[in-house]
């Protein structure tokens, strides 16, 4: 078992259920302030905000199995450690932009931009391994 590079990815599952809280809260709090209990109520900035709370879901869950694999596969821990450092500034300045009412269009480009980069690299290690693995 690869103890080591497990706690490693469970740091970063840690660090991004944070950034998911913190978008959770984001929601909570604009939905007391517009009083809006149920959808958007045609809101600019609590279906913004709701965007980047679904966004960041369909995104965290794929890469940290991901993650998860490589670490059962034997990726050394330094590697795993660049890939959650990345993938979490991604999913932070990504979160950042869609918890402000307005913010600079960088933030959501360069994280969704890191956030694709990180997905396709694990995804192609992944498969990679897969097929070495099952040839024998």
């Amino acid at each position: 078992m690869n103890t080591l590079q497990f706690a490693v990815v469970g740091f970063y599952i840690g660090l991004n259920a944070l950034i998911l809280l913190w978008l959770t809260m984001g929601t909570i709090r604009l939905r007391g302030k517009y009083k809006i209990s149920i959808g958007d109520g045609d809101n600019k900035h609590m279906f913004r905000i709701m965007r980047g709370h679904a966004n960041a879901i369909e995104n965290m869950g794929t890469v940290l199995l991901l993650m998860l694999i490589m670490a059962a596969l034997g990726t050394p821990s330094i590697v795993l450690h660049g890939i959650g450092i990345v993938f979490t500034f991604a999913r932070l300045i990504h979160a950042w932009h869609f918890i402000q009412e307005d913010a600079a269009r960088w933030l959501r480009f360069y994280g969704t931009l890191l956030t694709l980069i990180v997905t396709l690299v694990l995804a192609l290690t992944v498969i990679g391994h897969s097929i070495i693995i099952m040839m024998g």
